[in-house]
């Protein structure tokens, strides 16, 4: 069977500059890029943070897109003072290890929007091997965290994937579709999310796959069963990135969440059916892999109960002779046969006889 590799390339990130204020500065340690759009086409020029939201906010027709890469509460308090971010959003940006979930704030700044919209989404990778052992690690995760205002966007990713280069290059292709705003690039960075989800899904399939065909072989061993309960840890940990994503992507496409607005919503409601159809197969290939581990369990059961009937077969073999043997060795004076000329090759060829006629019933009832 031909394993599905995916193979993902990753644009390296642009040289950054180590200042003390990364929101006053082109560009901040932990900061990726910093973009501004206006009527979905993308400015030229190294502006800073303020300079950029400055600019749109006169225009009154753009938003600026910021990636960050892992920020600390330092590198990342310039921008939650400039774009007006919650505190309790900000804290849940830096620290990482969030739940997916969507939460709004309302807007207390100078915005021209009615509130932030703060997503969680968490990342997953698929990390390819020569061979499923019971110590591979088959899906990584990361974290994405994405500030969504009416005239900016926040991308915060923590991990070692999710780059968001071909996303940003893919919507710049498409000026009339990022004109709508920055629930566009809301909209996207789920929809690739949930891609990914599709992508490592369909790869832990083959790999489901192989350990299937691996247990009804005939080269099946024992050490299947530490494949299998690999492969359920790390089917647990895609499940926890995308069973609760549901309810969010719901509300999205659902519920009024400025600066969501009613012609975006029905692209989410087609994230939030990729993401059923995901849920599904992470509950099938659940329940798949408890009837192979339950399968392999049996076979093992039945290989010791086939060891069991061979050693008592042979134990019943050898019970004959030592019968004999044990008679003839309580050493009584008065054994007839013990002076009889012809008692010894008698007695060797009725326990061969008996020995062989013991084996043969056992063959042909299938214990040995």
């Amino acid at each position: 069977m031909i394993r599905r590799l995916r193979r993902v390339v990753r644009r390296a990130y642009r040289r950054t500059v180590d200042l003390s204020h990364p929101a006053r500065s082109p560009l901040g340690s932990a900061v990726v890029n910093c973009v501004m759009y206006e009527d979905g086409v993308r400015r030229d020029g190294a502006h800073t943070a303020d300079e950029a939201l400055r600019l749109v906010r006169k225009s009154g027709r753009g938003f600026v897109w910021i990636g960050l890469h892992e920020p600390t509460e330092a590198e990342f308090a310039g921008f939650a003072e400039l774009f007006d971010l919650h505190p309790l959003a900000v804290a849940d940006a830096v620290q990482a290890h969030q739940r997916p979930k969507v939460q709004r704030y309302d807007d207390t700044g100078g915005g021209r929007g009615a509130g932030t919209l703060f997503a969680v989404f968490k990342t997953c990778r698929y990390v390819e091997h020569e061979e499923l052992t019971a110590a591979s690690e088959v899906v990584d995760t990361g974290e994405l965290m994405v500030f969504t205002g009416a005239d900016f966007v926040i991308t915060v990713r923590h991990g070692r994937h999710g780059s968001l280069g071909p996303l940003r290059e893919a919507l710049e292709s498409a000026p009339e579709q990022l004109a709508k705003g920055p629930a566009v690039v809301l909209h996207a960075i789920a929809d690739q999310v949930v891609d990914d989800y599709l992508a490592v899904a369909d790869a832990v399939q083959d790999d489901i796959d192989d350990v299937e065909t691996a247990v009804f072989s005939e080269q099946a061993g024992r050490g299947d069963a530490g494949r299998i309960y690999q492969l359920k840890r790390e089917l647990l940990e895609l499940r926890r990135a995308v069973a609760p994503l549901d309810r969010p992507l719901w509300a999205l496409a659902t519920r009024p969440l400025p600066p969501v607005g009613p012609e975006i919503q029905p692209y989410f409601r087609d994230i939030v059916d990729h993401l059923a159809r995901i849920n599904e197969q992470i509950t099938g290939f659940d329940g798949l892999l408890d009837s192979i581990l339950q399968a392999h369990l049996a076979q093992v059961t039945v290989a010791q109960n086939e060891d069991m009937r061979k050693i008592t077969a042979w134990a019943a073999i050898v019970a004959v002779p030592t019968m004999v043997c044990g008679v003839y060795g309580m050493n009584f004076e008065h054994m007839p046969e013990l002076r009889w000329t012809y008692g010894y090759p008698l007695v060797l060829g009725v326990m061969a006889t008996a020995c062989l006629v013991i084996h043969r019933s056992f063959r042909r009832n299938g214990w040995l």
